[in-house]
């Protein structure tokens, strides 16, 4: 195990790195074997292969939009999106940080992507946060509880935004 992250107690996530992982001391997971990926696994399977509460930093860059937000898997309706973000929470060390960046739903760059299926706008993180409009998005579905930390965007470019690992011995209403 590298030096800098023993000394952090918890690994650096890269998820969905491909061949350009952030860096050595970053842990690379993606669907295909890649140089720098390491951990082969498709991130829309749960579990992952990543023990509970080990990570202390995660990002994922342009892979939110590749999920879907809704599926029928043998006559269920499941929630793939809301089960990714729920999965990433399980590996956050508590206060752990979820660096995402995905272009907004409304841009150029999401509709020209024929592999994009979820249309991400800004709104859509406060469906993830208790605290953020007065919890009225997040009682829809209450999946794992995420705090917005940042919150950066433009119509016609990206959406950038770092979340926060909430505990969930609190009660959000």
């Amino acid at each position: 195990m590298n030096k800098k992250i023993k000394e952090k107690n918890g690994i650096l996530l890269d998820i969905g790195c491909g061949a350009n992982k952030q860096g050595p001391e970053w842990t690379g997971i993606d669907m295909q074997k890649l140089p720098g990926v390491d951990i082969v696994h498709n991130f829309t399977i749960m579990p992952w292969p990543i023990e509970d509460e080990s990570v202390l930093i995660a990002m994922a860059s342009h892979i939110l939009e590749h999920i879907p937000k809704v599926a029928i898997d043998k006559g269920v309706t499941r929630f793939p999106l809301i089960e990714f973000m729920n999965e990433v929470w399980r590996v956050m060390k508590p206060d752990g940080r979820f660096m995402l960046a995905m272009p907004h739903g409304a841009s150029p760059g999401f509709m020209q992507d024929p592999t994009h299926a979820s249309q991400i706008n800004e709104t859509m993180f406060s469906y993830f946060d208790p605290l953020s409009y007065d919890g009225q998005l997040y009682r829809f579905y209450r999946p794992k509880p995420w705090k917005i930390h940042t919150l950066d965007y433009e119509y016609t470019g990206n959406i950038e935004v770092v979340l926060i690992k909430r505990r969930m011995d609190v009660s959000y209403g």
